[in-house]
């Protein structure tokens, strides 16, 4: 038996979800990664059972993929040490990480899979960039649009709960990203984008 000693656990793509833990952010906008990964996890019937790199972790096979499915725990603004320290861990190069965020600049349930980018004023995303030392990762952004009242703050927006037809509409819209998943980690991020952007 030959064991790739470059791999431990044979994992070679990191699946993370953004948002913040806690019951006060459950189901609010800034947390539509940690829903869309739950999603993934009931439809793929994997758990999130360890928490381990500051972040409820599992263990899902995508096909011959081995990936790590990471839930941050340190509060969003601080997500990249979550995922650059099992990045480090696993030798995951930035294109293997694939991440999931909410994004205001992008009307409500609209969906767009990025091969790389900025970080587009998201917090999250710019705390990744920093410790991975690159932008050159895949992500997939959801709409949820931004505060149309003058005044109203963007904080209190993105850790407000959506309502009626938004959040019926942002439901649907992580199926789609959910569905989107699988395709990025075996067909790559460009098929994903072709087919579901």
């Amino acid at each position: 038996m030959f064991f790739n000693r470059s791999k431990p656990g044979g994992v070679t793509w990191l699946v993370v979800g953004l948002g913040n833990p806690g019951s006060k952010y459950e189901s609010t906008r800034h947390n539509m990664g940690f829903l869309a990964v739950d999603k993934l996890a009931e439809k793929e019937g994997f758990s999130f059972n360890k928490l381990r790199f500051h972040a409820w972790t599992a263990l899902w096979k995508c096909g011959d993929t081995q990936v790590l499915v990471m839930k941050p725990q340190t509060y969003m603004n601080l997500s990249g040490q979550a995922v650059g320290e099992a990045a480090r861990f696993y030798k995951i190069p930035p294109e293997q990480v694939l991440v999931i965020s909410d994004d205001i600049d992008l009307p409500v349930g609209k969906l767009r899979i990025r091969a790389f980018g900025s970080a587009g004023g998201h917090n999250g995303l710019k705390n990744i960039i920093q410790h991975l030392g690159s932008d050159r990762f895949p992500r997939i952004k959801v709409g949820v649009g931004s505060p149309k009242q003058a005044g109203h703050e963007v904080v209190d927006w993105v850790i407000g709960k959506p309502m009626g037809q938004d959040q019926k509409v942002l439901m649907e819209v992580l199926d789609r990203a959910v569905e989107s998943i699988p395709v990025a980690v075996r067909e790559g991020i460009d098929r994903a984008m072709n087919r579901f952007n």
